[in-house]
């Protein structure tokens, strides 16, 4: 384990690295705490979506998973985007592909197809709207009630937003993430117990959270002090509560990014176990070495990029529009 000052000392480097480059670096909020501390912003996929559209930087360094730079690439074609390191996959979007969605849709033509921001470009380019947990709920909400919906390719996300917006129509892949599948009811169970008083956060991708809205809504769980949010929610959440602990349900990274935001609150993870693997092999080392070499190019090829484009815009402006201005301009009006 590096010391707080080789620590130190890579992150001064990587900060002169970027001056030098003229690069911004995100960072998700699962990234390592020492990488999420190097970054000049750090949130979810949404909002790393939208610096990625606005920033004026020349190179973007993406610290986080493939799907997420290459949404970047696609967001600003001009620009270089690095990832530090190639072998960040996920999971989640790896339990559909392109070939597999057009099947899907031939099964069902005319439906609207809403694809989670964890898919690889080729599914994104065959979707009408991609989404976030973040704006997943609105995203679906914006569509037709008399429109048939398949969402991908989050099972548990796409049983809550088919919960909370009783479309009836919503058809749902059945995709997990690994580390939120298993996040389970029993462990939840067992720190609640533990923690009476805390507030419990959970991230609507989570293994329990289908389980745990459905106890609540048969009176077996009591619902007091439960919030089903975004990752972003789970930050704000905080703010607006009195609460002096929280059980927080999603990857144990956010909790570094919870615990600088607010030190005199105690966060507590459902499942220490959660831990993305992909996430964390993002380092500060591959992170300056991506900087001093211009590593690793993220590409994506121009007539995939072109029909992604429109599905990820719409992601972008449903729950909080960017500045068209800093869109680029085949974006802009979509």
């Amino acid at each position: 384990m590096p010391s707080s000052s080789d620590i130190g000392t890579v992150q001064q480097t990587i900060r002169a690295l970027a001056r030098e480059r003229n690069a911004v670096i995100l960072a998700h909020n699962y990234e390592r705490p020492e990488v999420q501390d190097v970054a000049d912003v750090v949130g979810d996929s949404l909002g790393l979506s939208r610096e990625a559209a606005r920033t004026e930087a020349e190179v973007i360094v993406f610290c986080g998973v493939h799907f997420m730079a290459e949404t970047a690439a696609i967001l600003s074609p001009n620009k270089v985007v690095l990832l530090p390191d190639l072998a960040a996959g996920c999971s989640l979007a790896a339990t559909i592909d392109a070939a597999q969605l057009r099947a899907w849709k031939a099964e069902h033509p005319g439906a609207v197809v809403v694809s989670y921001v964890n898919t690889s470009a080729e599914v994104k380019a065959e979707s009408d709207y991609c989404c976030t947990s973040g704006n997943a709920v609105e995203v679906v909400q914006s569509v037709p009630l008399d429109r048939e919906i398949l969402f991908l390719p989050d099972m548990f996300l796409g049983a809550h937003v088919r919960r909370v917006t009783g479309r009836a129509n919503m058809h749902v892949w059945m995709g997990e993430c690994h580390v939120h599948a298993g996040i389970t009811p029993a462990r939840v169970a067992e720190q609640r117990a533990a923690h009476p008083d805390a507030e419990f956060l959970v991230h609507p991708e989570c293994g329990c959270s289908t389980s745990l809205i459905e106890a609540m809504s048969a009176g077996d769980i009591d619902p007091a002090g439960v919030q089903i949010l975004s990752t972003e929610g789970m930050i704000r959440r905080p703010s607006q509560s009195d609460a002096g602990m929280f059980i927080v349900a999603t990857e144990v990274g956010i909790l570094h990014r919870l615990r600088r935001a607010y030190p005199e609150r105690e966060f507590l993870a459902a499942d220490e176990r959660a831990s993305c693997q992909y996430m964390k092999m993002t380092t500060l080392p591959k992170v300056a070495r991506a900087l001093e070499r211009l590593e690793h190019r993220i590409t994506v090829p121009p007539d995939i990029a072109e029909r992604a484009r429109g599905a990820i815009a719409r992601m972008v402006s449903i729950g909080g529009p960017a500045p068209a201005a800093s869109l680029p301009a085949a974006m802009v009006g979509e």
